[in-house]
């Protein structure tokens, strides 16, 4: 009797299948916890903080060492202060990230990462960034301050306002632009202000597209913005963005006070265009957009289009250093 019952126990227990797929660990929840912080500080998307440089190189300050250290500090001072309106924010909407398919794989997301740990995080870059801009130069300090209200504006009220929410995520790319002149003392042409204000709302009504179809049915429940747009909708401002952001970049090619007078700056105009045409072809024909920080590193052309226009640009600049007309 008791050998039967333990062959009727044998029975039940599950026989391993040779050669059956073994569930593979998380890869997100293995990684230790600093190496989890780093992935919710984004570096990825620092590559946006470089429109700091617009400043630099436009007012032709690459020559004078104080002003290029001024840049880069400021940049490194706008990641990090950018990695912690992204902590903030994946702290804000972790529940909401749950439902989307990428998203949902965040660390705070996934529950891989701790809250405290972020939360920690997310103050002493706060606190330690803002010191910093304003030991540097107290109007980039308050540049600063602006920047991070105007962001936490955005993620507990402002993003669920339609149409205000793509505005101030071009907000953010002004307020970049307007620093990296503010530290190093220089002015800037309105028309660039233009041109960075409507670069950045064609990166975030992109990025709403890509949202929005990626999403479907269920795009709502994510950020329920998206619920106030629609594709049509969306392409029609994609359309005027796009068209606006050409016109003013070859309007401040020529017109602009700091920039050669025999207007060789229009020569790197075709650059500006390929790279909007490159970037409207990635959003309707590959269904790309979600991540245009990563779609830039990623995409070669892109990446080598910006990359010429941006050689093109000092070198026209040099030569009308050297060689003024």
């Amino acid at each position: 009797m008791a050998r039967s019952t333990m062959e009727s126990s044998a029975a039940e227990q599950p026989v391993p299948t040779i050669g059956a797929a073994v569930p593979a660990p998380d890869p997100v929840a293995a990684r230790p916890w600093p190496l989890l912080l780093l992935k919710t500080m984004r570096p990825r998307q620092w590559s946006k903080n470089a429109v700091v440089f617009a400043a630099l190189v436009f007012a032709f300050r690459l020559g004078n060492g104080q002003a290029v250290a001024l840049t880069v500090a400021a940049f490194i001072l706008f990641c990090l202060l950018s990695s912690a309106v992204y902590i903030m924010n994946d702290l804000a909407d972790r529940e909401a990230d749950r439902q989307h398919p990428r998203k949902r794989l965040r660390p705070l997301a996934s529950g891989a990462l701790s809250p405290t740990i972020a939360t920690v995080a997310c103050v002493v870059l706060l606190v330690g960034t803002l010191a910093l801009a304003f030991l540097i130069n107290w109007q980039f300090g308050a540049i600063c301050v602006v920047y991070f209200a105007s962001q936490v504006a955005y993620s507990f009220w402002l993003k669920h306002v339609v149409i205000v929410d793509v505005l101030l995520l071009a907000s953010g790319f002004v307020l970049r632009a307007m620093a990296g002149a503010l530290v190093i003392g220089v002015p800037i042409s309105p028309w660039l202000y233009v041109c960075v204000t409507l670069l950045g709302l064609f990166i975030g009504v992109s990025k709403r597209r890509h949202e929005l179809i990626l999403l479907s049915a269920g795009a709502g429940s994510h950020r329920k913005i998206l619920e106030e747009y629609s594709p049509a909708f969306l392409d029609q401002m994609i359309t005027v963005v796009t068209a606006g952001s050409v016109m003013s970049y070859a309007q401040y090619t020529f017109t602009a006070e700091n920039l050669p007078k025999n207007h060789l700056m229009m020569i790197t105009i075709p650059f500006v265009l390929y790279g909007i045409f490159r970037y409207l072809y990635l959003i309707y024909q590959k269904n790309e957009g979600g991540t245009p920080e990563e779609l830039l590193l990623r995409d070669r052309p892109l990446l080598i289009d910006v990359i010429l226009w941006g050689v093109t640009a000092i070198a026209v600049l040099t030569l009308a250093k050297l060689y003024p007309m």
